[in-house]
């Protein structure tokens, strides 16, 4: 089968949406599709589109639609398109309901879809091979920020919060993410040179990236919306146990009863928790570790790629080729 998928940044981007494209494209491959992923419509004629983000791919949509009016379209729902609702986020309900499939990246994305499109909405959760690195540094207590720099991430409340540490705490932040203001990046400058546990590295290739969250003991998330981000999942095969906003992109990942959460812009709940973890007071990191390697196998790219499968078969019955897929 012919596929294509269709995302608003360029397949080698390290944004959320890249790494997502690359590796929707990769198990597609793998399940034996000819794939081809795009930011804009080519023209060329496929069997199936999937399109990633309904927002900003919806030119990408409509296009496809026009020239390809029998083949099934998936969209799939990012944050930005989810919360704080599908109207806010722009997104075109005619359009969204013209899908043979919508997929979410976690549970709780279900219930930002119109209600009439639940029974075709999919729970899709990202998937990440283990991660391994080298030990963490004994001299202190290193978190991993990996988030480029735009509002939705919060990007300075982390700075923030570890200025309220006591003196004592052994806790310095690692950032890794690239910006696209010149505003925000000339206050990460002047956050990593004058914050003496902060330091921005800027944007890193992937396997580096990757290598700074694998040697963290925590990784922590201060987005104020996520469609499911992918640095939690990364988390969860690195075994680095996370601490993140409160938010239904992540609550749908880690559950309602994680210990890790704290208030949206919260800088002052964000340093306690630091503060607790570093510590394991009231056991806190040692409960924070439990829960997550109990939520490793969400992450498994063999359920990704069975999910898929399974949607394939749904969508395109006849193209699919999967016998028994129910």
């Amino acid at each position: 089968m012919r596929i294509l998928v269709a995302g608003p940044v360029p397949a080698a981007s390290d944004y959320g949406n890249g790494v997502t494209a690359r590796r929707w494209a990769s198990l597609l491959r793998d399940l034996g599709h000819e794939v081809r992923v795009v930011q804009d419509y080519d023209g060329d004629t496929y069997d199936l589109l999937i399109a990633l983000h309904a927002r900003k791919s919806e030119a990408a949509i409509r296009a496809f639609r026009a020239a390809c009016p029998d083949a099934p379209i998936v969209i799939a729902l990012t944050g930005t398109d989810l919360y704080p609702d599908l109207v806010s986020g722009g997104v075109d309900l005619a359009l969204l309901e013209a899908a043979a499939r919508v997929v979410v990246l976690q549970p709780q994305g279900v219930l930002q879809v119109p209600e009439a499109l639940r029974s075709r909405t999919r729970v899709i959760t990202q998937s990440m091979p283990s991660i391994s690195g080298e030990a963490p540094a004994a001299d202190r207590f290193e978190i991993a920020f990996l988030a480029h720099a735009r509002p939705v991430k919060d990007p300075l409340r982390l700075s923030e919060a570890v200025r309220l540490l006591p003196p004592s705490s052994r806790i310095t932040v690692t950032h890794v993410g690239g910006v696209r203001e010149d505003d925000i990046g000339d206050r990460l400058r002047a956050e990593s040179a004058g914050n003496p546990r902060y330091s921005w590295l800027g944007a890193l290739p992937r396997p580096e990236a990757l290598a700074v969250l694998a040697r963290s003991r925590l990784l922590v998330l201060t987005s104020r919306h996520e469609g499911g981000a992918n640095v939690v999942t990364e988390a969860l095969a690195a075994g680095v146990p996370i601490v993140s906003t409160r938010i239904p992109g992540s609550v749908g990942l880690l559950g309602e009863d994680y210990a890790g959460y704290f208030p949206v812009g919260d800088a002052a709940a964000l340093a306690a928790v630091l503060d607790a973890a570093e510590h394991d007071r009231d056991g806190l990191y040692t409960q924070l570790r439990r829960q997550c390697a109990a939520r490793r196998a969400s992450a498994d790219p063999e359920r990704e790629t069975e999910a898929w499968k399974r949607l394939l078969a749904e969508a395109v019955p006849e193209k699919a080729g999967y016998e028994g897929v129910r």
